[in-house]
């Protein structure tokens, strides 16, 4: 690799005099850079000699403009007083209103006083503007709205006045404010400092104030500059990574007299570029670490090799990607704090409390699935066995639960006393500093419960402390400012604190791979560049103007547009490819969401200038596709599985769903049959269609018990009493199978009347048959019934048993008769022949009745009476009684009657299918629909 800029400026800063170096000023567009050119003034050195004072930029403004920096946070408590006392005590807004215009229009004050724009001048434009977009010729005309918001827009200049002069006041100020008053105070600075020199080293893009302040020591020889371009770009007039450096290089006076230092010719000598088209973060964080080994492997080491990140989200990913041969690392980004799993737990914390607060200001009430999110957080987890109190909440379908109710919870699983649980879950409706101390006794609880010896618990550590950093930096906020007055403001603060934070990584870095975003690679050089996520929208950004002025406003009084943005950005890329030797472009070829899939215009770029140096390669890397997506699951029947079976068939029987659920898909009946697996237990938000059939089930069993093997024939007055009883016995089942769940309001309402419209339509029938004639007795009602037979095909007597809704005599006839919640056309009731019944899922339901007719064959409630099976389906309940019937067809009337015969032929068809059940030779296979 050519020497790199950092190493070129040690030489020239040694070559001029070391022993004068402690009263140079070396001014480095960002900080990061200052241990790597100590680093080169120490390799270049044979002698001791005092460093030069390395400092940032904005170190540098605020020396010269003697006022301190504000963070966004503490800017926006201050505005808020200037607001209060500007503005009249009826149109004032509360914190939370006031911050979500007062961000932007800080933003819009920084960029105007970076830029030394004349801002009477700028507010006035602005206003004329919206004057013209609102214009009426009968101004008495103008609604309040349009009213208010003209008034917006003459107050702006006001408030950027006293905004002003009450940060100056206390010797404070944003970013642009320090830059305008700097550019104002340079000429008496730069007089004042007698001995000092400053080194302007590594800069592209300078705003107004900036180029002031440089021009100024420059012209009263207390300056330096060192720029770092290529030729290349400097000399192609439309070529973006030069636009800064070539006005400047064309507008300063000084360069008339000067040379421009340094321009260099290294973009055009040999590099090795491929671009990588990859689907989604994970496939470049897996290639990453690919092209990393290969490096280790080639090179012996990583001394000289930079991976950056585009997008920082990835930055996890690529960590678990690294191979082992990395031994030394340095991160020199930060983590998002959002993506921090200690912030996800307070985030939702704040979730929980604020919408518990807002649907009931007396007592807080709980939604179940932000309290399961809380007892299930990993963090919380191994603090609160809350495993009982969490199967209370799902198996009771507790959608919302009262502070009340949550504490009984508690105390009746010793958990009350729990100092954790009180934390998380109780008085919260106290004062900003009390939920604040609430939140750092959680954080250092989880801190003191995590283990030192545990990597992972050494890293979430880390996460837990930068949580515990940003709450104390929230309590300082409320300490020096009244303004957080309650829970919702405290949310809005510490979501805007939470956005700008990071977590620092702690690493060697001089040793390694380095690893950094494209702003923490300034000034930097490597031989081998590695670049992620290079996308349209990720690098260059895409166009966001979150800005009261418009872009034409800005275009003709030079602040900076997206257009700038981008430049700045190019300059960055192209920068970093500079003195590369091994470039490595990665990028994103899935579309989805906002992701578009585009590569950067940056690999397009390269791609058409292409210089006859550059090894220019492309290649795509996609995910294997298999042959087939999914491989049905095959269960082989092991002796333990054979043992299950031969057990279930003798001792618990066959029941008829089970049967057709084997016909369904086999699969589901060796979980549910072998396995005895069930599915999870979850809260019912909604009333589920099972659950509703139990309800209708039950709610007719009672109605109907008081007449169940009594032999007392049924009335036209019994039934009328049990339609008076409808609403109270439906409300009494729903409590009772749907436990606390809300049944007042919302699709559980609507749920609750069709049960009742359910059942009303079906008494009515009942009642109307019984005023025709209809002699009704109840023999059964929800009794489980067995039968045993044998079989020479089967190795084993078979036991069939299963629970049968309803058995009623009726106009001596006995019915057998199964309820189904969902619609039942008569038709699917009918056969013409038995053979191959049961091998036909279609058939499920006229298995089922079979199976009950044969289980009632030998009871004694049978008698001499003829039987017929079939269902009452609550969805096609005028069709009544659907009777299985033998016989289909267009003029053909079924028999309904179950003969001993029709048993035989369901017996031999119904052996075929236990027979595959038992066969040894037959796996369960699953069915995929």
């Amino acid at each position: 690799m050519d020497a790199s800029f950092l190493s070129k400026l040690a030489k020239e800063l040694l070559s001029n005099n070391s022993s004068s170096l402690h009263n140079t000023n070396i001014v480095l567009p960002n900080k990061r850079a200052k241990i790597f050119l100590i680093e080169e003034l120490k390799k270049q050195s044979s002698t001791t000699f005092l460093a030069p004072k390395i400092i940032s930029i904005e170190m540098l403004i605020e020396e010269i403009a003697q006022l301190r920096t504000l963070d966004n946070i503490e800017l926006l408590f201050e505005f808020y007083i200037v607001y209060l006392d500007t503005t009249k005590k009826s149109k004032q807004q509360d914190f939370e209103k006031f911050s979500s215009w007062a961000v932007t229009l800080i933003q819009d004050f920084n960029e105007i006083d970076r830029y030394l724009i004349n801002q009477n001048e700028i507010f006035s434009y602005l206003l004329d503007i919206e004057r013209i977009k609102h214009w009426t010729p009968n101004v008495n005309n103008q609604s309040k709205l349009i009213a208010n918001h003209l008034e917006f827009w003459k107050l702006m200049p006001f408030y950027y006045q006293k905004f002003s002069e009450h940060l100056l006041n206390k010797k404070v100020g944003y970013q642009g404010l320090l830059y305008r008053k700097a550019s104002e105070n340079c000429l008496a600075f730069a007089k004042k400092s007698e001995d000092k020199t400053f080194v302007f080293a590594g800069f592209n893009a300078l705003n107004a104030s900036e180029e002031t302040i440089i021009k100024c020591l420059l012209e009263h020889n207390k300056a330096s500059v060192f720029w770092d371009i290529d030729a290349v770009f400097l000399k192609d007039e439309f070529h973006d990574a030069g636009l800064f450096l070539r006005r400047i290089k064309n507008s300063w006076k000084h360069f008339e007299t000067h040379p421009f230092n340094w321009i260099t010719d290294a973009f055009s000598n040999d590099k090795k570029i491929e671009v990588i088209g990859t689907p989604k973060s994970i496939g470049q964080a897996k290639i990453a670490g690919k092209i990393i080994e290969k490096i280790v492997f080639e090179n012996k080491s990583l001394e000289n090799t930079a991976l950056v990140l585009s997008e920082e989200n990835i930055l996890i990913p690529i960590l678990n990607a690294l191979p082992i041969e990395v031994e030394n690392l340095n991160i020199t980004m930060g983590y998002p704090s959002k993506n921090n799993p200690a912030q996800i737990l307070i985030y939702k914390l704040f979730q929980l409390h604020l919408n518990a607060q807002n649907r009931n200001k007396k007592q807080s009430v709980f939604y179940y699935k932000e309290v399961l999110e809380i007892l299930n957080n990993p963090l919380i987890i191994s603090s609160i066995q809350a495993n009982e109190v969490v199967k209370i909440i799902k198996n009771s379908n507790l959608t919302f639960i009262t502070s009340n109710r949550l504490s009984e919870l508690f105390y009746k699983y010793n958990l009350s006393s729990n100092e954790l649980v009180q934390h998380l879950f109780f008085d919260w409706n106290v004062s900003v500093n009390k939920i604040l101390e609430k939140l750092k006794v959680i954080l250092i609880y989880i801190k003191t419960h995590l283990s030192n010896q545990n990597e992972q618990d050494k890293v979430t550590k880390a996460f837990v402390f930068s949580i515990y950093n940003v709450v104390l930096k929230i309590t300082n906020y409320y300490e020096s400012y009244k303004n957080i007055e309650n829970l919702e403001i405290l949310f809005t603060i510490y979501k805007q604190v939470i956005d700008q934070a990071q977590v620092s990584f702690e690493g060697e870095p001089l040793k390694g791979l380095q690893i950094m975003g494209i702003l923490e690679s300034r000034v930097l050089d490597f031989e081998n560049v590695i670049i992620t996520s290079l996308n349209e929208g990720k690098l260059p950004g895409g166009k966001s103007n979150n800005s009261f002025i418009p872009y034409d406003v800005k275009l003709e009084k030079g602040l900076p547009t997206y257009k700038e943005r981008d430049a700045i950005f190019t300059y960055h890329f192209y920068r970093l490819l500079q003195r590369a030797k091994n470039i490595y472009l990665l990028y994103n070829t899935h579309s989805e969401g906002i992701d578009s899939g585009e590569k950067s215009r940056f690999i397009t770029q390269l791609e058409i200038e292409h210089l006859p140096n550059h090894n220019f390669k492309k290649v795509f890397y996609n995910a294997i596709k298999p042959d087939t997506i999914y491989q049905p699951i095959e269960v082989i029947k092991t002796q333990p599985i054979l043992d299950r079976l031969e057990e279930i068939a003798i001792i618990k029987g066959f029941s008829p769903s089970s049967l057709t659920n084997y016909l369904r898909n086999p699969i589901q009946f060796y979980y549910q049959r072998i396995l005895g697996v069930r599915e999870n237990d979850e809260v019912e938000e909604n009333v589920a269609l099972n659950t509703l059939g139990t309800i209708i089930h039950e709610v007719l069993e009672k109605m109907y018990a008081p007449f169940e093997g009594k032999n007392i024939q049924i009335q036209v007055s019994d039934i009328d009493v049990m339609i008076q009883n409808i609403e109270a016995i439906t409300l009494e089942k729903f409590i009772e199978v749907y436990k606390e769940g809300e049944i007042k309001k919302g699709k559980n309402l609507i749920a609750f009347e069709v049960a009742k419209r359910n059942i009303y339509n079906f008494l009515t029938q009942e009642k109307q048959n019984i005023e025709n004639g209809d002699e009704l007795f109840i023999l059964s009602l929800e009794k489980s019934h067995d039968t045993i037979f044998e079989h020479h095909n089967l190795p084993y007597s078979v036991k069939i048993s299963g629970k049968v809704d309803r058995i009623e005599l009726r106009n001596n006839t006995i019915r057998i008769i199964d309820y189904k919640t969902g619609k039942v056309e008569a038709n699917k009731l009918k056969i013409n022949t038995f053979e191959g019944l049961t091998l036909d899922l279609a058939n499920d339901k006229i298995i089922q009745l079979l199976c009950y007719a044969l289980m009632f064959q030998t009871n004694p409630l049978k008698g001499n009476y003829n039987v017929e099976v079939g269902i009452f389906s609550f969805k096609n309940m005028k069709a009544g009684f659907l009777p299985f019937a033998f016989g289909k067809g267009r003029g053909i009337v079924g028999e309904t009657v179950i003969t001993t015969e029709f048993l035989e032929n369901f017996k031999e068809e119904l052996v075929i299918l236990i027979q595959e059940i038992l066969n040894p030779d037959i796996s369960f296979k699953e069915v995929i629909k």
